[in-house]
């Protein structure tokens, strides 16, 4: 019901339109008016449906023709389009003044039949449409004119393109989810062309019911589809929003459509009226539709069981030529095998009279290598006693290498056991030095700070001398009753100066001068009760005074006592200075003692290495004595080196190093060994070892 409304406002809109012509729109709009009321009547819509159609279609063949003839007519010329012109019926003359307009029209009501007729189908059916259904056929050859309406040709050099492959292809950057339809259109292999490609986007937009969304998108931007269509094109205009809403209806369909297997390129897209010309009178029957429907559905899974044979007929096809290809490679190395076992056997032969030759010439080469062997064994008898008494001589070597070595080794365990505990003395040595020179460094600080309080102190003795001073010149203006208490006053300065002196006065003295001048001061004052009020503030300067000097005898005495303590603390320094005069001295002799152990360690280790030295010499050669056998000339029958046979001009020679056999040229050096009192003959690769362990050892 939601298609129906847009389709009305176009007839609307088409009505004005055709009144101008009565003669040829009358009849059309007649039918339009029954075919709209038809469709609202859901019981009389099949019969009802051949008159409108086989008008609706003369009216477009005469449309089509009478577009053409005006076309000719203009290129013949004025007279003959005038005479056309003349023996032209009305309708001609009317559908040549806006061809667009009647073609826009059309398609747009051929439209509205063709997804009308492919849903009630779809419907009565009941099931997924595919490919083959003859209505889903027709409505994609009417959407693909829809689209190609008004569509602008592209010259290139092969020819005139059309193709609506371009606007579809436009949806992609527009709509994004489209995206996937476009990479598996362009990805399949059999479409080439791309009227082919728009054919199956439309295919897989139909599979997927987003053919509205898409076209929506795709005339939203009329800006940009005016590159690829005429102004007057049927996307360009109204009705292209009325098709949108009438695909709107086909979200109820299931179609499951096969685009791969299809020929999408050279399909032919003619519009068939056949199928929409139906006579009113014929009636179809239930049965027949259930029959035709399980008729369809037989049909379909015959269609499928094709399929599944004809994969698996495939499938074993392909397995046969796989099959006879292996044979085919089988065969071949069978007969590449067989060749092979031919030259093989031949090969063998050969061999054979080969390993008879070699017998006999062995055989010969044992004769003439009993006689050699024969006269080297007499020479290696001789040579073996010789190294036998060499090797006595050297084990008695070792045994006492080996004794003085014990002894110089019980001789470094005592010198290092020595140089440890001197390093143990001289670290507990430095510690000590370390400490009291942290103390020397505490005692001066604290002997400045006392000489600064000292200083201190006899500043403030000074001031209060001369204030006390001052005082006794005021009291002396006084009466006679006060000399009295200058004359202790004096006593007591003096006093203080004495303290200043000797700075040895006890506690007990203090007391007593306390004691005195309490005495003095009660009988100054019982003295001076009867005096004005001069005689109290002298009394409370007194007090004062009083109070003052004690404080400073206080200091006096706190000093005494840290000179005391400062004086202890430098003798003790004094002391140390002397420790550390001593302890220096004690460092540096046990420094040359450290120095001349530690050069007679580093001969003792000369001495030691050059008696390892010597050791691993003799052992290397007691393992060469026991290890190297004396190889019998029997077991040599080529070179060790070059790998070259002996012959009679090739002769052998044994190395007196390692005891192999070589021939002359790789056995041409000659060494002292310590086993030979002569240069011997040795091998090229015994001559560069003992030269490397010459050099080693120098």
């Amino acid at each position: 019901m939601a298609d129906e409304d847009p389709n009305s406002k176009v007839e609307c809109e088409d009505v004005p339109a055709k009144e101008e012509q009565p003669e040829a729109t009358e009849p059309g709009q007649n039918d339009v008016a029954n075919d709209t009321d038809e469709v609202q009547k859901d019981k009389r819509a099949d019969s009802s449906w051949s008159a409108p159609i086989l008008s609706f279609a003369r009216k477009a063949t005469e449309t089509l023709s009478s577009g053409v003839n005006h076309y000719s007519a203009g290129l013949k010329g004025p007279d003959s389009s005038q005479h056309t012109s003349d023996s032209s019926d009305p309708l001609k003359t009317a559908a040549v003044k806006d061809p667009m307009v009647v073609e826009r029209s059309n398609l747009l009501s051929m439209m509205k039949l063709s997804i009308k007729v492919l849903i009630q189908s779809s419907l009565s059916l009941g099931r997924s449409l595919d490919s083959e259904y003859p209505p889903l056929q027709q409505f994609f050859v009417v959407l693909e004119h829809c689209i190609k309406h008004g569509l602008k040709v592209k010259k290139t050099f092969i020819g005139q393109n059309k193709s609506i492959w371009a606007p579809l292809e436009l949806i992609e950057k527009l709509c994004p989810e489209s995206a996937d339809i476009a990479t598996s259109v362009r990805d399949m292999p059999g479409i080439k062309t791309g009227l082919g490609r728009a054919r199956a986007w439309l295919h897989l937009a139909l599979m997927q019911k987003k053919i509205a969304d898409y076209m929506k998108v795709l005339i939203n931007r009329r800006d940009l589809l005016g590159e690829f269509y005429d102004p007057g094109a049927l996307i360009m205009e109204e009705e292209g929003a009325v098709i949108v809403g009438m695909l709107v209806g086909l979200n109820l369909i299931d179609a499951n459509l096969c685009v791969k297997g299809e020929d999408l390129d050279s399909q032919v897209g003619v519009i068939d009226f056949s199928m929409y010309l139906k006579d009113p009178q014929a009636t179809e029957n239930t049965q027949d539709d259930s029959k035709m429907t399980a008729i369809l559905d037989q049909k379909h899974y015959i269609e499928e069981l094709n399929r599944h044979l004809s994969c698996t007929v495939m499938d074993l096809q392909a397995k046969m030529d796989s099959l006879e290809k292996t044979n085919s490679k089988l065969i071949e190395e069978l007969t590449a095998a067989t060749d092979r076992i031919n030259v093989l056997r031949e090969e063998q032969e050969q061999l054979k009279q080969e390993n008879a030759n070699i017998l006999q010439s062995s055989q010969r080469k044992e004769e003439v290598t009993l006689q050699d062997s024969q006269a080297e064994l007499e020479t290696y008898r001789q040579t073996r006693q010789g190294l036998d008494e060499m090797y006595n001589v050297v084990w008695k070597q070792y045994k006492e290498e080996k004794r003085i070595r014990q002894e110089l080794q019980k001789e470094l365990e005592l010198q290092i056991g020595l140089k440890q505990e001197m390093e143990v003395a001289m670290k507990l040595l430095e510690k000590d030095t370390r400490e009291k020179q942290d103390t020397l460094v505490a005692l001066r600080q604290q002997l400045d700070h006392v000489k600064n309080l000292n200083l201190q102190m006899f500043n403030k003795a000074q001031e209060s001398g001369r204030v006390a001073q001052k005082k006794v010149e005021d009291m002396q203006e006084l009466e006679e009753k006060m000399i009295q208490m200058e004359a202790a006053m004096k006593e007591l300065e003096q006093r203080l100066q004495n303290s200043e002196n000797v700075r040895k006065d006890t506690d007990e003295s203090q007391n007593e001068l306390r004691s005195e001048m309490k005495g003095k001061v009660n009988a100054l004052q019982k003295r001076l009760a009867d005096l004005d009020t001069l005689r109290a503030g002298l009394e409370s300067a007194l007090s004062t005074e009083k109070e003052q000097r004690q404080n400073l005898q206080r200091e006096l005495q706190r000093e005494q006592d840290n000179s005391t303590e400062l004086r202890t603390q430098l003798q003790q320094l004094q002391g140390l200075q002397t420790e550390l005069l001593d302890l220096r001295q004690e460092k540096k002799q046990l420094q040359q003692l450290c120095e001349e152990q530690e050069q007679a360690l580093q001969e003792m280790g000369l001495h030691l290495s050059q008696s390892k030295l010597k050791m691993e010499d003799f052992k290397e050669v007691n393992k060469a004595l026991k290890n190297h056998a004396w190889l019998k000339d029997d077991e040599a029958t080529q070179c060790k080196q070059c790998q070259k046979e002996f012959s009679i001009s090739r002769r052998k020679h044994h190395c007196r190093n390692c005891g192999d056999i070589y021939c002359n040229s790789c056995s041409s050096n000659e060494l002292a060994l310590p086993s030979f009192p002569r240069p011997v003959r040795v091998c090229d690769v015994c001559h560069s070892l003992l030269l490397q362990r010459s050099s080693i050892g120098s």
